[in-house]
C-alpha cells in the first residue's frame, strides 16, 4: 500500500478512535406515570417497574426521580431493586431520630436521589432545603440508604448504616427490570405516586471501545480504497 494512504488511513484509524473514547459514556432515561394512591398506613404500599434495555457496559451513576403529592413526609418508605435484586433505600421516614417520632412535615417529593449527590436526605431539615408553594421538597439528593425496618424505634435511624443506597450500583449491569416500591408506613395523611424515573449512565469496557474503533477504522479504510478505485499512487 502506498505510503500516502497508509498515513492516511492511520490518521484515519486515531481520530476514530480518540472519537470513540470520548463517546464512549451512554446516558438511558426512562420514565413511568403511575398516578395511583400510596395506601395510608399500610405496609404493603404501591410498585412499579421498568425495563431497562439497549444500555451499553457497566454502571457508572444512577439517579432515580420521584414525584409524591400529598401525604407526609416522614410517613414515607421507598426503595428500588435492580434487575440483579439488591436494594436501594431511597428514603425511609425521613426525618424520624430520637427525640422526633414521626418525621418531617413536608407534603410530599419531587426530588432525585443520586449516586453522585452530596446531602443524605434523611436529615434534610439540618442543612438548606427547598419546598414548592405546596410544601413538596425539591432538590437533589444522596439516597437514604437506611435499611432498616421502617417501623424501627426513632433511636435506631440515628446510628443506622447508611450503606444501602445508589452506591450499591456502580459496576453493575444496568439492563433488565427495575422496580420501585412505596409505602405509607403511618396514619392520618395519604397521598399519591405521580411517578418515578431511572437514569442510568453506563461505561462499556475498555477493550470494547477499542474494538469498535478498530472497527470503525477499517471499515472506513475499505470505504476509502473502493472510493479511491484501487488506484495506485507513486510515493
Amino acid at each position: 500500500m502506498p505510503i500516502k494512504l497508509k498515513l492516511a488511513l492511520l490518521t484515519l484509524m486515531m481520530s476514530l478512535a480518540i472519537g470513540v473514547r470520548a463517546q464512549s459514556m451512554f446516558t438511558n432515561s426512562y420514565s413511568q406515570t403511575v398516578n395511583t394512591i400510596v395506601p395510608d398506613d399500610n405496609p404493603n404500599g404501591i410498585n412499579s417497574t421498568i425495563t431497562v434495555s439497549g444500555a451499553q457496559g457497566a454502571i457508572q451513576s444512577v439517579s432515580i426521580g420521584m414525584t409524591v403529592t400529598n401525604g407526609f413526609a416522614g410517613d414515607y418508605y421507598a426503595y428500588v431493586v435492580d434487575p440483579a435484586g439488591d436494594l436501594a433505600v431511597l428514603a425511609n421516614r425521613v426525618g424520624v431520630g430520637g427525640g422526633n417520632p414521626f418525621g418531617y412535615s413536608e407534603t410530599g417529593f419531587n426530588v432525585t436521589f443520586s449516586s453522585l449527590a452530596t446531602n443524605n436526605i434523611h436529615f434534610y431539615q439540618l442543612g438548606s432545603y427547598t419546598v414548592d408553594g405546596n410544601g413538596v421538597l425539591l432538590g437533589t439528593w444522596q439516597a437514604d440508604g437506611r435499611n432498616i425496618d421502617p417501623e424501627s424505634t426513632p433511636s435506631a435511624f440515628n446510628t443506622a448504616s447508611t450503606t444501602t443506597g445508589l452506591n450499591l450500583f456502580p459496576g453493575t449491569n444496568p439492563n433488565g427490570d427495575w422496580t420501585f416500591f412505596i409505602a405509607d408506613m403511618s396514619g392520618g395523611y395519604q397521598g399519591t405516586l405521580v411517578d418515578w424515573n431511572i437514569t442510568v449512565v453506563s461505561t462499556p469496557e475498555p477493550a470494547s471501545v477499542q474494538l469498535l474503533a478498530v472497527a470503525a477504522a477499517i471499515g472506513a479504510g475499505y470505504g476509502l480504497r473502493r472510493h479511491l478505485g484501487g488506484k495506485r499512487f507513486v510515493q
